[in-house]
């Protein structure tokens, strides 16, 4: 049975331990600390600089995944949620992360070893198989006088926050490509539906076309030129169904699914909300990527504080347990030796390895500084880029509105004109390639605009309704 220390043991260990901190104190001062500016109050300050931007009428208190209401996108982003390996990737960095919290702590925990070993010898003072058995226990503590462990571990909690603030960030990135691509096989369905109805419409222009070549009203260049325009429908046609097997290549890739089992969506554009721009203080907080980049910030300003405090005193303790004996059993700390170590070290010559160590530590926390700056300004140009674009394509979809009502009419006045031979083919194909291209222009612009308002919403941070699984 282990007998417990003496009191006088302890009282030693207390004093020689008080003793310790005082040398520590004398020879260390103060820490040290870097002289640099105070990043994280120059960051704080950035956001209260930036120019209110002009608002637009969008709807308030809305979530990204609810600028699309339909069940089937719904269902879509759970799955990619739960399947799409680069979001699983920084899910399991999050979990590393919070290991390492523990890891670095533990620091700050007494050691405890417990060894047991056994010899055998012979020679000239022992007899053969003379055996000798030796069993152990230690407990050694660093003291974290000037709380350096303590700052690695508050950088390492401020790590964890960082990389929660990344794992949000990637599902609400997450969640705008998804509804972008789903967005997108709409548009290339209808990319396709509007080519097949160009290229029903030009056979028909050929048929009537040798009809009349036939009864002679008609030459073999209006029938030339129907075929060569009909061709390169064709053409333009095939290029349009790959772009759509192309959107559903994407799309099943942002799910994680392996299969090859078509998606469904709607003929028509969903109806997408055009989200509420706030102020930009209020946009920049909710934005998870500018809180990951400040977070950084604050965790590499603590791995700089407890860099220049590498370059102070430390101080160990040990206590230890031993004892000996011919019989295993005997040597189990039945009647230990007690033994105490205390250990204080300053550092005086390491080559300039402790000094330039923490002064790259300084360095970093500038670079993060810089960093921070670089996703602030990134944060304000995608909003400012968002909103300048859901103005400028709701001009470009309304003159192209007024324009193909124009063409329709004139397509529709061609087609008359031709019939009577006041006009030639070549200008009948003229006016209906017009009208076609400006049906897919606006058709375009119109799948530009709701994939925007997403892009939108993602720079206003608005994130997603679904609470992390975390």
């Amino acid at each position: 049975m282990l007998n417990p220390p003496s009191l006088p043991l302890l009282c030693g260990l207390r004093r020689f331990r008080a003793l310790c901190v005082s040398l520590g104190l004398l020879l260390g001062g103060c820490a040290l600390q870097p002289s640099q500016p105070d990043w994280q109050q120059q960051a704080r300050e950035l956001p209260s600089q930036i120019t209110d931007w002009e608002q637009l009428e969008g709807t308030a208190d809305l979530h990204l995944n609810q600028l699309i209401q339909d069940d089937t996108l719904n269902a879509l982003l759970r799955e990619a949620y739960d399947h799409n390996p680069g979001l699983q990737n920084t899910l399991l960095t999050l979990q590393i992360r919070q290991q390492e919290v523990t890891q670095t702590a533990a620091q700050r925990q007494p050691d405890v070893d417990l060894g047991f070993s056994g010899s055998r010898e012979q020679g000239p003072d022992r007899q053969a198989g003379d055996s000798e058995y030796s069993g152990s226990l230690t407990v050694s503590w660093e003291l974290d006088l000037w709380n350096r462990i303590g700052d690695s571990t508050a950088a390492a909690r401020l790590d964890v926050e960082q990389q929660q603030a990344l794992y949000q960030s990637a599902r609400d990135t997450l969640a705008a490509e998804v509804m972008k691509a789903w967005l997108q096989l709409t548009a290339a369905q209808r990319a396709v539906g509007i080519q097949q109805q160009r290229l029903l419409t030009l056979e028909q222009n050929e048929r009537f076309i040798l009809m009349r070549y036939r009864n002679g009203l008609g030459s073999a260049e209006d029938l030339d030129s129907a075929r060569t325009t009909i061709r390169r429908a064709r053409a333009t046609l095939a290029a349009n169904e790959e772009a759509l097997a192309q959107a559903q290549r994407s799309l099943r890739a942002l799910v994680g699914r392996t299969d090859s089992k078509p998606f469904a969506f709607p003929a028509q554009y969903p109806d997408t909300s055009l989200p509420w721009a706030d102020l930009p203080q209020q946009t920049l907080q909710r934005r998870p990527d500018l809180k990951a980049a400040f977070l950084a910030l604050a965790a590499a300003d603590r791995r700089t504080s407890a860099a220049y405090k590498d370059l102070l005193p430390s101080i160990n303790l040990q206590a230890a347990l031993t004892d000996a004996a011919s019989q295993p059993r005997a040597a189990l700390l039945t009647d230990p030796l007690w033994s105490v170590l205390g250990q204080l070290t300053q550092p005086l010559y390491r080559g300039g390895e402790l000094r330039a160590s923490a002064e790259i530590a300084a360095l970093t926390s500038a670079q993060a500084y810089q960093s921070y700056r670089d996703t602030l300004l990134t944060a304000v140009t995608e909003v400012e880029n968002a909103l300048g674009q859901e103005r400028s394509l709701a001009r470009q979809q309304q003159h192209l509105e007024a324009a193909l009502t124009s063409a329709r009419n004139n397509l529709a006045q061609y087609r008359n004109s031709y019939r009577t031979g006041l006009v030639s083919i070549l200008d009948l194909l003229l006016v209906q390639d017009n009208t076609y291209d400006l049906e897919t222009q606006l058709d375009t612009v119109i799948a530009q605009r709701l994939s925007n308002r997403i892009d939108l919403g993602l720079a206003l941070g608005l994130g997603i309704e679904e609470a992390s699984p975390l």
